[in-house]
């Protein structure tokens, strides 16, 4: 993909923590023009590359989640979409993976902290080694996309919501195009929360956090009136990982989120006994590489969600 100048950069202290529409701009554009983001990874620096388990144990919640911004785009009004471009990413080389205790979709299964600093070649974007075992494939994105919302008062940047934000939707990368209703006037975009690879699901609830320079292209589609986020891929989304075929667990039962744990308990147990690593360890190595998906919700009572594990990480 051909990459492209940035007419303006946000890097810094030119971040926020949580959705405040009150907040004052940082930098405002026209619609048309490229923003660079320069941004921390989802830690705001809490994980460093010689991080130990103690800093996991010790990491500030409300320091988390970084976004960058706000940008006001200039003739946006609520009804509008804010499309944003994404034309280019770029690491640092390095990431980081963990079990953090409390969170995920197995967090009552695993209640111990865990981590796994990553490195790769931030300009070849090849696949990144996974120290236990494996070859991750890697696709930096960002995990913030978001826009103020109409709410007043500071809210979580932790959850997704109807303007974005905490998206963490792995194919939300170079290429795509993503549309965010306008709730307030300017929009007020921010972004972060880099990502050099995720599986769909992000199931032990980090990705390979990684610090992000991303430039997007923001653009209005007047009088759009959306309800949620949409977007448009330039092209296949899974190609990256396809190349030898997948290992599939699934979940059966009227409830989608416990179908949904079962599929990714039983992958665990499977690659942590096929490939000799810890537990936690598979956990992880899941959660940046291995996909959910709803392969049935018709049939009722019962639905099928499976998952999906790349067999070229290990293959």
């Amino acid at each position: 993909m051909q990459k492209m100048p940035s007419n303006h950069s946000i890097g810094g202290d030119d971040y926020h923590f949580g959705w405040d529409n009150s907040l004052e701009p940082v930098l405002t554009v026209a619609p048309g023009e490229v923003v660079q983001f320069d941004a921390m990874d989802a830690g705001g620096g809490q994980i460093t590359p010689h991080s130990s388990l103690a800093d996991v144990s010790a990491i500030d919640f409300g320091r988390v989640n970084p976004a960058y911004g706000p940008v006001f785009v200039d003739g946006a009004v609520p009804g509008d979409a804010l499309k944003i471009t994404i034309l280019s990413t770029a690491t640092q080389g390095w990431g980081w993976t963990a079990n953090i205790p409390g969170f995920g979709v197995l967090a009552d299964r695993f209640t111990e902290p865990a981590l796994h600093i990553w490195k790769f070649d931030a300009e070849a974007k090849e696949p990144a080694i996974f120290g236990p075992g494996g070859c991750v494939p890697l696709n930096p994105f960002p995990g913030i996309l978001g826009l103020a919302p109409a709410q007043s008062g500071v809210q979580s940047v932790v959850n997704p919501r109807r303007v974005g934000g905490n998206m963490d939707t792995r194919d939300l990368t170079e290429g795509t195009e993503l549309l965010l209703p306008v709730e307030v006037p300017g929009a007020l975009f921010s972004c972060g929360d880099g990502h050099a690879a995720q599986g769909d699901g992000e199931v032990c609830g980090t990705a390979i956090e990684a610090p992000l320079k991303v430039a997007v292209k923001l653009d209005l589609v007047k009088g759009a009136n959306i309800s949620f986020p949409q977007f448009t891929t330039p092209g296949p989304v899974s190609r990256h990982f396809d190349g030898k075929g997948y290992l599939v667990t699934t979940g059966v039962g009227p409830d989608l989120m416990e179908s949904a744990r079962n599929a990714v308990g039983d992958m665990v147990d499977l690659i942590a006994s096929r490939y000799g690593m810890e537990e936690v360890e598979a956990y992880m190595l899941c959660s940046v590489c291995a996909d959910l998906r709803i392969s049935e919700i018709v049939d009722v009572p019962n639905f099928i969600v499976s998952y999906y594990f790349p067999r070229i990480v290990f293959e």
